[in-house]
């Protein structure tokens, strides 16, 4: 059990309260004690008493001194909310520490970083967000480790493109428990990219593009036909295309505006180059 604290025993106050005992025990018996020794023995006991009470106070205020102390080095000793490497000093032993103003005030005393785990942002492209979930395993590469390709999961997605670039931001979390990876590396991001239906792929030659339209020249019950597309990726000698065309139409192999809708044609089938 918990001791109880108890005051210090003052040996002088002790003796003057025995001897103010003993008189008033023996001032109970008229002419023993004169009273005039009994209200000075009265009067050192008070005094005793006065002193002890003193000094109590002042016990209290030395152990208040104490805890004041060890507040002040508890707020001294700098904590991090997370364990990490300590990647920038400003301050050194001795320098003194406070709040400042102007530009001393944004400087940190230190920067710490946490390298478990690095968190990859990616830019990616108006034309190449569509099909992007959480979850999916995104690839890269950084300049220190050229031959090794290292990989993280989309953890998070803005949903909004930024005007000046017309880009995506993409958080990508990067597991590091090596550490190998450093903050602030450039990555070469290799990004999946996905259509929300199936695209068309027509031989890169048969694009041809004017000064007012981009087109493909189908043939149609043997008469050309000029429809306007829109070009997406490049897959090898073809390209993607987006238009009003369908699996299965003819195109010429070679797209010119030399050819004139509505010119007669015989379709003949263009075999691939064997590869070799």
């Amino acid at each position: 059990m918990p001791k109880r604290s108890r005051r210090p025993r003052d040996p002088e106050n002790d003796a003057d309260a025995s001897t103010s005992e003993k008189l008033n025990a023996a001032a109970a018996t008229p002419g023993v004690v004169a009273g005039n020794d009994l209200v000075l023995a009265q009067k050192t006991l008070e005094a005793s008493q006065s002193q002890v009470v003193a000094a109590q106070r002042n016990v209290d205020a030395a152990r208040q001194a104490v805890q004041s102390i060890a507040e002040i080095e508890a707020y001294l000793k700098v904590t991090a909310p997370f364990d990490g490497v300590v990647t920038e000093r400003n301050v050194h032993p001795g320098a003194l520490v406070g709040p400042g103003s102007g530009q001393s005030a944004a400087l940190p005393m230190v920067r710490l970083v946490e390298n478990d785990r690095l968190r990859l942002v990616v830019a990616v492209p108006e034309s190449d967000i569509a099909g992007m979930t959480r979850g999916t395993e995104i690839s890269f590469a950084v300049p220190a480790y050229p031959a090794e390709t290292f990989s993280g999961k989309i953890a998070r997605i803005a949903h909004t493109v930024d005007v000046k670039t017309r880009t995506m931001a993409v958080e990508v979390d990067v597991i590091n428990k090596d550490g190998r990876l450093a903050a602030g590396t450039f990555c070469q991001v290799r990004w999946p990219v996905r259509r929300p239906g199936p695209s068309l792929l027509v031989p890169s030659g048969s694009v041809a593009s004017t000064t007012q339209r981009t087109f493909v020249v189908r043939v149609r019950n043997g008469r050309t036909e000029w429809v306007d597309v829109k070009t997406g990726l490049s897959s090898g000698p073809l390209v993607e295309v987006f238009g009003d065309l369908d699996a299965g139409d003819e195109v010429a192999s070679r797209g010119t505006d030399e050819m004139p809708a509505g010119t007669q044609v015989r379709a003949t089938e263009v075999k691939p180059a064997p590869s070799s």
